[in-house]
């Protein structure tokens, strides 16, 4: 539907915006507006009461996160919207059990690589953490920039502050699966985050439960999940 006034034009469906000469076109559903309450909690009320996610896991600090990342669950039409979300949270619930775990369970490794432009603070880990699990010295070392906190020398924040933790999920969703979700599948993403180790052979059980977690969220959001799922 369209409503025309004398200069303005009001489009319901989507929103077009004019980004440097060139259009894109933004969904007209806000992630707010997918990622209800009875969505995300949906997810969370599965970890058992003694998981250190109960209570730090939450759809408030996730939506506050959400505002340092402006295309995310917004670019393309609402289904594209909700496949990127649908996704995002696929990954999550594989990576932490239903938001059960904080932190990676074996943390018998510093996950540190020497070489690298982001050097390892000594005494510091760099195991996973956070929705994606953010791991090792050079990712930490980027994340803490791009976001504004010490990755290398307090590592440990992102299992302290729920709104940074998110953050940490999202910075590595759009650098790695932004892109790829709605023109190369579900499956890409999987590729992205693991695919060493999970596809083409590799551990086909992680890879399918990922794959059962985003058909169950395609589902229950109302949206095809589209071609190319697997990996």
């Amino acid at each position: 539907m369209v409503v025309k006034s004398s200069s303005v034009v009001i489009l319901f469906s989507i929103i077009v915006l004019v980004v440097e000469g060139s259009f894109q076109a933004i969904s007209a559903s806000s992630v707010a507006d997918i990622v209800t309450d009875a969505f995300f909690n949906g997810i969370a009320n599965q970890a058992g009461s003694g998981c250190a996610g109960k209570g730090f896991y939450t759809r408030s600090a996730f939506l506050s996160a959400v505002n340092s990342y402006p295309a995310f669950g917004t670019t393309g039409s609402t289904d594209d919207a909700k496949r990127e979300i649908a996704a995002f949270f696929a990954h999550v619930t594989y990576e932490t059990g239903h938001f059960c775990y904080v932190e990676e369970i074996n943390r018998s490794s510093a996950f540190c690589v020497t070489g690298t432009q982001y050097p390892c603070v000594p005494g510091k880990s760099y195991y996973g953490r956070g929705p994606l699990q953010l791991t090792w010295n050079f990712n930490y070392g980027p994340a803490g920039q791009s976001i504004g906190f010490d990755g290398l020398g307090n590592p440990d924040i992102v299992a302290r502050d729920n709104v940074i933790s998110f953050k940490t999920g999202l910075w590595d969703w759009m650098r790695k699966c932004h892109s790829i979700i709605n023109s190369q599948g579900f499956g890409a993403t999987i590729q992205a985050f693991n695919g060493a180790l999970e596809c083409n052979g590799g551990n086909s059980a992680a890879a399918k439960a990922r794959v059962g977690y985003y058909t169950d969220y395609c589902r229950e959001l109302g949206v095809d999940p589209g071609a190319n799922v697997t990996c």
